[in-house]
């Protein structure tokens, strides 16, 4: 079996105004960087788009309406600050995360060995029922509970190393002892959260902070003592990967020093942990990642290590 790449096109429409960090380039930054002979083996299919009623595995029934009622026909409509839609937006979104259930559709049939989906927009700060951050829909979140309704898995861990908290995810899964959320991201920082006291209902938050200037290896210290550990022991069926690169030290949104090198390092550790704990079952989805070149081979190096190369 081979890795799977997950794409589509929409990730090229949605639009965020002129100047905005999270824009398309970044998919074709990706896309040149896996355009090499190193990845020739991938195999890689289009997204399909996820359903509403997929997305309210993970979302409340009046967030799905209001984001429809404010989807515009032309132009931007502001939902705060940093985030808006325009008229691509929508669809954008529901293909990012039914990209993340196809992979996770894929992988857990045993037709790909891993995945990796390209998924603009991000997901991980969307809540319930808040946009934030970027973020709309929860793409592993709504993977997550898909793969728990779906494909009859009991266990599914998260883990986080965008450098900002996943807070959406945090929230979505609070009170489930059923998903494990693992984060390490830089703290204090936007958006506020990620401390290591917020362990959830179930005491299954696991959050390990980085002060400004952490480099990669009190990253790798963080992955390797405080969230393996807490997979292992929570022994889940699936991984799942919010997979953001702005904890590069060359990203503008950041103050992590890490370089491409640790994520090549921790993406070969989790995958040495899910060998152990889920006969080898990762599903890795886009967040972050807003320096065009740090992010192109930060992606390589995550995607090398997926396939073993």
């Amino acid at each position: 079996m081979r890795t799977l790449l997950v794409t589509h096109p929409t990730a090229l429409e949605h639009d965020m105004g002129r100047g905005h960090p999270e824009r398309p380039d970044r998919v074709r930054a990706i896309d040149r960087a896996l355009d090499d002979s190193r990845f020739e083996k991938l195999v890689r299919i289009l997204a399909p788009k996820a359903s509403r009623e997929e997305a309210l595995r993970a979302h409340s029934e009046g967030y799905l309406d209001a984001l429809e009622k404010a989807s515009p026909s032309e132009g931007l409509t502001p939902l705060d600050a940093d985030t808006a839609m325009n008229a691509s937006t929508l669809d954008a979104a529901y293909f990012a995360a039914g990209g993340a259930l196809a992979a996770v559709a894929a992988v857990l049939e045993k037709r790909a060995k891993n995945a990796f989906v390209v998924a603009r927009p991000p997901g991980h700060h969307a809540g319930v029922s808040t946009p934030m951050g970027f973020c709309f829909l929860n793409n592993v979140a709504i993977a997550a509970r898909h793969a728990i309704a779906i494909h009859g898995v009991e266990r599914v861990a998260i883990v986080d190393f965008d450098v900002h908290h996943g807070n959406g995810t945090q929230e979505i899964f609070w009170g489930d002892r059923n998903v494990l959320f693992c984060s390490t991201h830089q703290a204090p920082f936007y958006p506020g959260t990620g401390w290591r006291d917020e362990t959830g209902e179930h005491n299954t938050i696991v959050n390990a902070p980085l002060c400004a200037g952490a480099d990669g290896e009190l990253f790798l210290e963080a992955l390797r003592e405080v969230i393996l550990p807490r997979i292992k022991a929570f022994g889940p069926d699936l991984l799942l990967i919010s997979a953001g690169f702005d904890a590069h030290r060359d990203d503008p949104l950041g103050g992590l020093r890490l370089e491409e090198q640790d994520y090549f390092e921790a993406t070969q550790r989790l995958v040495e942990t899910a060998e152990t704990c889920c006969g080898g079952r990762v599903v890795s989805s886009l967040e972050g990642g807003y320096h065009l070149h740090a992010l192109a081979k930060s992606v390589a190096a995550h995607v090398a290590a997926l396939q073993g190369a």
